[in-house]
């Protein structure tokens, strides 16, 4: 079971960026599907980004894409997501998770572990 910690998240103006930091214990990324997901009051989960474990492989919902990089440090164990053009539609509690088989990347329940969250908060 990996223990992840995401931090980064914090409040920023449209057009400015963000980088969400994933850190993992207990496991080792690179084998690992990693996946990002947000979630905004009042509304479902959705995917964001996600990388494969091995050759990092990656995959973006059509919302983010161009804007949103997701990206591995291995000797670190940590994954990351940069967010450019930060847009208020943007705002959610941005949460990392860890698959062991990367099945259906953008499906939640396909992952195993997940973290505590971070807040990004979006302003016109």
């Amino acid at each position: 079971q990996a223990l992840l910690v995401e931090s980064g998240g914090g409040s920023v103006q449209a057009g400015d960026s963000l980088r969400l930091s994933c850190a993992a214990s207990g496991r080792t990324l690179s084998t690992l599907s990693m996946g990002w997901f947000r979630q905004a009051p009042g509304k479902e989960r959705e995917f964001v980004a996600q990388i494969s474990g091995g050759a990092g492989s990656t995959n973006y919902a059509d919302s983010v894409k161009g804007r949103f990089t997701v990206s591995r440090d291995n000797a670190k164990n940590t994954v990351y997501l940069q967010m450019n053009s930060l847009k208020p539609e943007d705002t959610a509690v941005y949460y990392c998770a860890a698959s062991t088989y990367g099945a259906l990347y953008n499906w939640g329940p396909s992952y195993d572990d997940w973290g505590q969250g971070t807040q990004v908060t979006v302003s016109s």
